[in-house]
C-alpha cells in the first residue's frame, strides 16, 4: 500500500495542470470585458513598454573612476618675475590628476613678501581709518592681510598691520598671461562598471597601435572615441571664447554618458561627451570667473623666510559620469509556454483545446432556466399541499375539542339525576388531540 501511494504521488507530480475556461455568449458582458482589456493593453504598451521601457532590465548605478593628465608648456614674461616657463607641474592643481582639477591661465604676482609692519590695502573696508581709535591694537582686519597695531597711517588712510608685507595691490587683470594655454591637452581616462550585469569598460579605444594616444585628439565626428581633449576646443564647445574666459577664469562641466545596450557587441558600448559652462550667471557678471591664492616660500642667505604670493585665475574642468546599461528581457513564463504547446502544438491539441474551452450556448442557458423553473414550481406545489393538510388537521382537532369537553354545570345536572357523585375531568386541547387524532401529521418536506 505504501509503495502504491508513493508511486501515485510521484506520477501525479509529473502531470501538467492547466485551467479550464468557460466562454459565455453574453454581448454586454463581452463588450465590457473587451473595453477593459483594451484599456489595460494601451497602458501596458504605451506607458510600461514604450515610455518606461519595461521590456528592459536596466542598471542605473554606474560605478566609475576618473584619472586626468595634462601636457603642454608656456612661457611668460612680466615685470615682477621676468621670464618663466610654466609646465604641467606648475599650472595643474593638483598635479596628480583627479576628477576635479584646476588649470592656471592668468595670475597676479606679489614677490618678496616678508613678515613685518606695513599699511593695509585701501581696498579692504575694515582697514580704513581716520584716527588711531579706528585701529584697535591686536584686532584682525576682516577680509584683510594682517593684525592691527593701533596706528592709523595718514599717508594711506589705512591702519598699520603686522603681516606679510608689502600687501597685494588688488588690481584686476586685463589680459591672460597664459593665453597659449589653449593648446594644452587633457587626457581623461574613465573607467565604468555596471555591477548588475558585471560589465566593465574604459573610454580609451582598444587598439593595438601604441602611438594612437600620442597623436589623436577628440573630435565628435572624426575621432569620437579619443580621450584626449585640446583645452581651447573644450571651452569652445561650451559656446564661449577661450581667451575671454582665460582672463578671469571659469568653470566647465564635462559630462560623460554611458548609455549602453548590452545585448549588442562589447565594442558598441561607447561614451558620449557634452560640455557646458557652469559659472555663468545671466543676471550678474560679478559671480563669473574662478580664482584663488597660494604662495611659494623661500629662505635668504641669512635664513630669513620670504615668499611670493600668487593670485591665480584659471579654468576648472569638472567631470561628471552618468548613464545606464540595459538588456532586453522576454516576459514569457513556463506556464504560458506549456499552455501554448498543450493546445496548439501536440498531435491531440484539437481534443485538448475543446476540453479547455467550454462555450455556453444560448439554447443551453434557456434549457437551464426552464429546468430551474420546473424545480421551483414542483417545490411550490409540494409546499402548498403540505400546508393544506396541516390546515385540515388543525380544524378537526378544534371540532373534537368543542364536542367532547363538558362544562361544570352539565356535570352537576347529571349527578342530580342519578343521585351519584362523579368526578369531572376537564380535558385540555392537547389531551383531546392525543386521544382522538389517530392519524399523526405528515412530516414537512
Amino acid at each position: 500500500m505504501g509503495e502504491l501511494t508513493w508511486g501515485t504521488f510521484f506520477l501525479g507530480f509529473l502531470n501538467f495542470k492547466t485551467e479550464k475556461y468557460v466562454i459565455a455568449e453574453n454581448r454586454k458582458l463581452g463588450i465590457s470585458f473587451r473595453v477593459f482589456q483594451i484599456c489595460v493593453l494601451l497602458y501596458v504598451i504605451g506607458w510600461v513598454l514604450v515610455y518606461k521601457k519595461g521590456y528592459q532590465s536596466r542598471e542605473e548605478t554606474v560605478q566609475s573612476s576618473v584619472i586626468t593628465k595634462l601636457k603642454g608648456v608656456v612661457m611668460t614674461n612680466n615685470t615682477e618675475s621676468g621670464l618663466y616657463l610654466w609646465g604641467a607641474e606648475d599650472y595643474a592643481i593638483p598635479p596628480t590628476g583627479e576628477q576635479v582639477f584646476f588649470i592656471v591661465t592668468n595670475y597676479l604676482e606679489t614677490p618678496n613678501q616678508r613678515l613685518g609692519f606695513c599699511a593695509e590695502s585701501p581696498k579692504v573696508p575694515d582697514g580704513k581709518c581716520e584716527n588711531n581709535e579706528d585701529c584697535a591694537e591686536g584686532e584682525v582686519v576682516i577680509a584683510g592681510n594682517g593684525v592691527k597695531t593701533g596706528l592709523c597711517l595718514n599717508s594711506t588712510g589705512t591702519c598699520e598691520i603686522h603681516g606679510w608685507c608689502p600687501v597685494e595691490t588688488g588690481r584686476k587683470p586685463s589680459e591672460a598671461l597664459l593665453s597659449k594655454a589653449e593648446n594644452f591637452t587633457i587626457y581623461i581616462k574613465n573607467f565604468v562598471r555596471f555591477p548588475k550585469f558585471k560589465f566593465s569598460k574604459s573610454n580609451v579605444l582598444d587598439t593595438g597601435n601604441d602611438s594612437y594616444l600620442k597623436r589623436c585628439s577628440y573630435d565628435n565626428v572624426l575621432q569620437p572615441y579619443c580621450p584626449i581633449f585640446r583645452l581651447g576646443d573644450l571651452v569652445s564647445r561650451t559656446g564661449h571664447d577661450f581667451q575671454d574666459m582665460a582672463v578671469v577664469g571659469g568653470s566647465v562641466g564635462i559630462l560623460i554618458e554611458w548609455n549602453c545596450d548590452l545585448d549588442k557587441d562589447y565594442s558598441q558600448c561607447n561614451p558620449e561627451y557634452s560640455f557646458t559652462r557652469l559659472d555663468i550667471n545671466l543676471n550678474s557678471t560679478v559671480t563669473s570667473g574662478y580664482n584663488f591664492r597660494y604662495a611659494r616660500y623661500y629662505k635668504d642667505e641669512a635664513g630669513e623666510s620670504f615668499r611670493t604670493l600668487y593670485k591665480v585665475y584659471g579654468i576648472l574642468p569638472s567631470s561628471f559620469i552618468g548613464g545606464f546599461g540595459f538588456i532586453y528581457i522576454i516576459l514569457i513564463t513556463g506556464k504560458f509556454a506549456c499552455d501554448m504547446i498543450f493546445i496548439y502544438m501536440l498531435s491531440t491539441s484539437s481534443y485538448f483545446r475543446d476540453r479547455k474551452f467550454e462555450i455556453l450556448k444560448k439554447e443551453r442557458i434557456k434549457k437551464h432556466k426552464e429546468s430551474a423553473k420546473t424545480v421551483v414550481n414542483r417545490d411550490t406545489r409540494k409546499h402548498r399541499t403540505h400546508a393544506g393538510e396541516q390546515h385540515e388537521l388543525t380544524t378537526l382537532s378544534t371540532k373534537n375539542e368543542e364536542k367532547l369537553e363538558p362544562t361544570t354545570q352539565d356535570a352537576e345536572k347529571q349527578d342530580l339525576k342519578t343521585g351519584e357523585k362523579k368526578e369531572v375531568h376537564i380535558l385540555s386541547p392537547r389531551t383531546v388531540g392525543q386521544r382522538y387524532n389517530t392519524h399523526p401529521p405528515r412530516p414537512r418536506h
